[in-house]
This record gives C-alpha cells, structure tokens and sequence, in this order.
C-alpha cells in the first residue's frame, strides 16, 4: 500500500491538544496523542475542516509557493473561477484575468470553455445512462476520497467524466505546443486554487495516472499582488490586451450551478462535509431512489466557500450573481464537435474510482479476526459515550487503536482509569 499525500500540515510546536481539530474531522483521522494532534493518513481526505476548527494555526495548508522558480519554460495560470468572486462586483472578469498575466504568468487559461464542454457530456451521459443511480459528481476532490474511504460501495457511482480545471489544461498545452512549435512538456498549468484538496488531485490523483495540471496556488496568496495587478489595469498603467473566446461562468462554482444541466427534479445539490455524510447515508441505504444525479461539494455554498479564499462566502456568491448578470455567458462550443470528441473518450476518466484500501488489523487473515474479535471485546468494556477524552473520538476508534497498538485501556479516563484506583 503506497503512502498517501496530503496538502495538510500539523505544526506540533503551536498544538495545545484542544482536540477541537478531532471532533470535526469526519473521517475520524485525527487523534490527539501526548497533547498533540497528529494524522492517520489513510483515513484523511483532506477537507479542510480541521484548519477551520483549530484556534492556534497549528494546522496549515499546504500548496506551491507564488514566489517559487518555475521548471518550465513558459507558466500558464488557470484560474478557478472563485477568484472572480474575491473582489468588488464592479471589477470587470476581463480585467481581472489580464491582471493575473501581470503577476508572473506568461498566459492564462479560460475554463469557462471546457466548463461548456464538460455541460454538453454531462446531458449526453444522462441521456443514455441505463446503470445504478443516483450519479455522483467527480468534481470535489474532498468529496472523492470521503467515498474511496467511507463509501466503497458507492465509488461506482461517480460520474466518469474528467472536471473542466483537467481538460481545460490539457486543451490549452496541446495548443499552445503547437502554436510554439514546443513540445508540452515545456508549459506547466499553475491552479489558482480555492482549496488545498485540489493540490491531491494534481500530485496523487484517484482517476487516473497523470494529472494535466502541474502545480496549484492558493488564492489566498497571489490576492494581495493580484489586487495591486488590478489597479495598474484599471489606471491604464498597462496596455489593454484583447482576449479571445473569453467568456465568464462563474456560476460552476456555486451549489447548484451544476445541476442546472441536470433533470432539476431528480438531482439534487448539497455541500457540507456534514450534509454530504448524510446524503450518503441514505443512498446507501436505498432511501433516494427517486434521485438521477448528486452534485456534492465539501465546502459549505460550494468552492467559493473555500478555505484559500479570501471573501466571506456569502459576499463572494452575491459578487459572483452580479458579476453573472452582467458579463454571463457561454464560451463558443460546437456541440457537435464535443459529441464526437467524447465517443472516443477524450472526456472520460482513465478509469472508474475505487475504493481506497485500508490497512487490516494484520497481514495474516487468521491473526486479523483473532484482533478483531479483541477489538469488540475491549469496545464491550469501553462507556460508550464518545467523550473524547483519551485521544480518539469515539470509544471504537479507542478500541480500534488499542488493538493496533497505538493506545492502551488506561487512555480512557472511565474504564481505565477506575481499573488504576485512580475513580470511585
């Protein structure tokens, strides 16, 4: 089993063990061992909920740096469209794209044409699609390994269909090469990224061997110079560039956007790590039958909730309504085109999503079941109130580390702690 990476860092100097990081994970990836927090990273899925909860900054997101030397020759920035959002309404997408040439790219990629492209496959896929049902969407990489981890079941409902960030670069180096006379090789595609769960699909993707995308920026950091970019455009201290095909669509990022394409009465849109367990839940337990597609996002409202961007979530959909309003509209797509392109798989994934395999209580089947019959013999004992209190979050994760070595009985403050005298 190959080590998992994780764009996720545990800073064990500013961790006091308040264990709030713990409770919030929804994977139960976390313990608190010798007052300090520290990660299981097979069962981690890189949401983020834990940089939200913790109070001291003790855990930090980790993604390229804006200042790093670049190893290609020519650096293509593609943006999501959540940095749209980031400032007032009345900054104008074209100016805000010219402004990200500005701070160090040699080009920049629109995605609002493979977001079209990617439109038109999803219809057509609906429209043929005979299998189990509902679909997921495979657009949230959180949301991807919280099924390989907690859901194995359902990784073969994940719709097989690349997300707009991957085709998008794929499309823009195999045309750039070939209006440079370069090989692709050259350009390296740099995300402007909402979230650090996109910095896993691009250097340990689930879907396929390689990502297209060669590096990701959190928003966060180029918001600053990007603001000061804006400016110069604006004051006209840089000259204006023509864009072509430039259309703006921000509304893919927003909960809901997704399932406009979709049969509105038979889909539904949810966000919220918690929300999205829930969602889960039920359709392992057969109870959304009646349900075509599941566009899921982990962050709350979708990616413009984030935890690299700067605006309040709120604010930035309000931005990105206005900025809907009045710059909206659809990049120019030959549907017919895009049809013939998919039926030879050019949007499809490698291959389907599957589970992420978990390390058993041992190597050998018989010692596994003698464990797991040990494990259920020491949750028995266990208060079975999920206080938290020994470093795991619930009395089965205890029981489970006990098992494994990595805890003892004495951890739980009841049951260990009246067998040392120390209640009662």
């Amino acid at each position: 089993m190959g080590r998992y990476y994780h764009p996720i860092e545990f800073i064990s100097e500013k961790c006091d063990g308040r264990m709030k990081c713990m409770r919030v994970c929804p994977t139960q990836a976390i313990r608190v061992r010798g007052g300090k927090a520290i990660m299981n990273e097979e069962l981690c899925v890189d949401c983020g909920e834990c940089i939200h909860a913790c109070p001291n900054g003790a855990i930090r997101p980790v993604t390229d740096p804006f200042t790093q030397p670049s190893d290609f020759k020519y650096r293509v920035a593609l943006p999501s469209p959540v940095i749209y959002s980031q400032f007032k309404s009345d900054a104008d997408p074209r100016t805000i794209f010219q402004a990200i040439k500005l701070i160090g790219f040699d080009y920049v990629c629109d995605v609002s044409k493979a977001c079209e492209e990617v439109r038109i496959v999803l219809d057509d896929f609906m429209a043929s699609y005979k299998g189990r049902l509902p679909l997921i969407s495979s657009f949230c990489p959180t949301v991807v390994r919280l099924l390989q981890v907690n859901y194995p079941d359902l990784t073969e409902l994940v719709m097989p269909i690349d997300v707009p960030r991957e085709i998008a670069a794929r499309e823009f180096k195999e045309q750039l090469a070939r209006e440079l006379g370069i090989d692709a090789r050259e350009i390296g595609v740099i995300y402007l990224t909402p979230c650090p769960a996109k910095m896993v699909s691009i250097r340990q993707p689930a879907e396929k061997g390689r990502s297209d995308i060669d590096g990701a920026i959190s928003i966060r950091d180029i918001y600053r110079p990007l603001m000061d970019a804006i400016r110069e455009v604006k004051e006209g201290r840089t000259a204006p560039e023509v864009l072509k095909d430039f259309s703006f669509t921000a509304g893919w990022e927003m909960l809901g956007e997704m399932t406009k394409v979709m049969d509105s009465e038979r889909s539904i849109a949810v966000s919220g790590l918690n929300d999205v367990v829930k969602i889960f839940d039920d359709i392992e337990n057969s109870r959304l039958r009646d349900v075509g597609f599941v566009e899921a996002s982990a962050c709350m409202g979708g990616c413009i909730g984030g935890p690299l961007t700067v605006e309040n979530m709120y604010v930035a959909r309000r931005n990105n309504l206005s900025l809907l309003a009045k710059y909206g509209g659809r990049s120019s797509v030959s549907a017919a085109e895009v049809i013939e392109k998919s039926l030879k798989g050019y949007y499809y994934l490698e291959h389907h999503l599957a589970p992420r395999p978990l390390r058993p209580l041992d190597p050998e089947r018989v010692v596994a079941i003698e464990k797991k019959k040990k494990k259920e013999a020491i949750y028995g004992t266990l208060p079975k109130i999920d206080c938290g209190c020994c470093g795991a979050p619930t009395c089965l994760a205890l029981a489970d580390d006990i098992v494994r070595g990595q805890a003892t009985i004495e951890d739980c403050i009841w049951t260990g702690g009246m067998r040392g005298g120390k209640r009662g």
